[in-house]
């Protein structure tokens, strides 16, 4: 048996504006599961969303929770039937757990799950020392991949799954509203799966440099004032057409009908962003249109493809990351993701020294 720490401490939220760094148990693998010493956890919308509103969508904090579920760490301990991973092994973590025997989960569609875990959601979150995880759901990391990369492939496997659901491919045209980590991991992806030109939208325009630099072919700022109708101009002269695909990342009703009034006849327009759960949308002049309307909810089967993009060097993902703090300072570490603090894109927590599990050539 490894060997561990006898302290954990966790980031736990406990109600709206409730927020504590706490020790918890120390957690044992069962036969199926690792013990994982965790390394960087990434700040995610929806952990934010539990401290400022307590829950997101349709989930609702019922009891005190562990944040954190865009992580990666190195395994200490494995359970007893397990034979994919080894003690010292460098993981990224899936969140997502399905049942295994649903319809849905035997579909392959195991995000859809009814009985699914999923990290700081329907289950405790991996925002702590030690972390318990479904040895099937940990990917190994490549030697040339760091543990903050590891920690990205989360959203990135959301990227993953939106352009898929999309239809991206080689030519495609494509609309991302909102250069948020989202916004912003889902240029990249539609970049390396082919597409031709990618327009980036969004109210701040440090965050639009950001996409600029990137890779983003197009970007414009909005001020939430805008006539639709100059928007939907200014988008297809920046495209030099309309775009064949518009993938919505904030969740903003006006973002939705934007979406749709900008989008070729013919075209899908992909929602990602989760907002209000009443909304109105332009249904008929989707219908009349005949606009695709699909949603992506988090990924299934992507984290091989968002891994892969980033071991071969496809995309780097690093540039998201400004800020870094450690477990001890997570209070500190929301607020500059709520607020945006100081041009915040993506935050990293870092439940170990930083750069303790990273290959040498790339620290």
């Amino acid at each position: 048996m490894a060997q561990r720490k006898s302290k954990n401490f966790a980031g736990v939220v406990y109600g709206v504006e409730d927020f504590r760094v706490e020790e918890i148990p120390t957690p044992r693998p069962r036969d199926h599961e690792v013990l994982i010493e965790m390394d960087c956890v990434g700040i995610c919308g929806s952990d934010v969303h539990y401290i400022s509103h307590g829950g997101f969508g349709d989930y609702k904090l019922k009891d005190k929770l562990v944040l954190g579920h865009e992580s990666s760490g190195v395994v200490r301990e494995v359970g007893r039937t397990v034979t994919n991973l080894k003690v010292g092994d460098r993981v990224a973590i899936e969140p997502a757990i399905g049942c295994r025997t649903c319809r849905q989960c035997k579909a392959g569609r195991y995000n859809l799950c009814p009985e699914g875990v999923y990290c700081a959601t329907t289950g405790h979150g991996n925002l702590c020392n030690f972390y318990t995880h479904a040895a099937d759901c940990c990917f190994k990391l490549p030697p040339n991949v760091t543990m903050e990369e590891g920690a990205l492939l989360e959203p990135l496997a959301v990227a993953v799954h939106c352009c898929r659901r999309g239809g991206v491919g080689i030519g495609s045209t494509v609309l991302v509203l909102g250069a948020g980590p989202i916004g912003l991991v889902t240029m990249l992806v539609a970049k390396a799966m082919g597409a031709a030109k990618v327009c980036v939208i969004d109210l701040m325009e440090s965050k639009l440099e950001l996409a600029k630099t990137l890779g983003a072919d197009a970007i414009l700022a909005v001020s939430g004032h805008d006539a639709q109708e100059d928007m939907v101009k200014r988008i297809h002269l920046l495209l030099g057409t309309a775009p064949d695909i518009s993938i919505e990342c904030t969740g903003a009703e006006a973002c939705v009908q934007l979406a749709i009034a900008t989008t070729v006849p013919g075209g899908v327009v992909t929602l990602v962003g989760i907002g209000a759960i009443l909304q109105r949308i332009p249904i008929t002049t989707a219908l009349v249109r005949e606009i695709d309307i699909r949603t992506a909810f988090r990924y299934a089967n992507c984290y091989p493809a968002a891994l892969a993009m980033v071991a071969n060097g496809t995309i780097d993902a690093l540039k998201l990351i400004t800020h870094h703090y450690d477990l001890t300072e997570s209070e500190q570490a929301f607020k500059t993701a709520r607020y945006g603090l100081d041009g915040a894109i993506k935050v990293m927590i870092h439940c170990q020294p930083r750069n303790k599990n990273n290959p040498q050539r790339k620290v």
